[in-house]
């Protein structure tokens, strides 16, 4: 029972996270496959850690690393990307919940239906697609190939196959710019 009344708030804090800003009016869309599998990492955005957790996870620690790489930004200290969603950028995954410590374990339950209409919105408003990982790229379909960025999975396994050099930050950049919207600043 516990169990349960856990993966519900989980569930909720989720959907409230990704709904507490206009969808209308979100900019870029970063996807990745799902939450951290541990439980205190997660926060209700994609990647991102809660300001109080001090570890950050290897995925973040390489996405950080990116971005350092691409737009010469110092490597933040905290995980909470929670300055990024106020800019406009939407932080999802296709799968929202996994088991304690199984990524992926939610994989055929159901979300992918109602991750996909949500990417297909953010698609038809504009939005620019940031998809990292195979998961996230089964999205591709939904997007105008000028507004379109892929690359492998940012996790350590999979970072040095494409990730690492991929410039994800200042490519979005140059789309928001060429379709006439303010870059985000993507400093932490």
């Amino acid at each position: 029972m516990r169990a349960a009344h856990d993966l519900s708030r989980a569930v909720t804090s989720v959907l409230e996270r990704i709904f507490e800003r206009d969808l209308y009016q979100s900019k870029v869309l970063i996807l990745g496959q799902d939450p951290y599998p541990n439980l205190n990492f997660p926060n209700g955005l994609a990647f991102s850690t809660p300001k109080t957790e001090s570890k950050i996870p290897a995925s973040l620690q390489n996405i950080f690393k990116e971005l350092n790489s691409d737009l010469k930004l110092p490597i933040p200290s905290s995980g909470d990307l929670s300055s990024w969603a106020e800019q406009g950028v939407v932080l999802l995954n296709r799968t929202l919940t996994c088991r304690s410590g199984e990524s992926n374990s939610h994989l055929g339950i159901g979300w992918r239906a109602f991750t996909d209409a949500c990417v297909e919105k953010l698609a038809a408003n504009g939005a620019v697609a940031i998809l990292w990982g195979n998961n996230a790229k089964e999205c591709s379909r939904y997007f105008a190939t000028d507004k379109l960025i892929t690359a492998s999975h940012p996790s350590p396994l999979s970072a040095h196959r494409g990730f690492f050099g991929s410039r994800p930050f200042s490519r979005a950049n140059a789309a928001l710019m060429a379709a006439g919207k303010d870059p985000i600043d993507w400093s932490l």
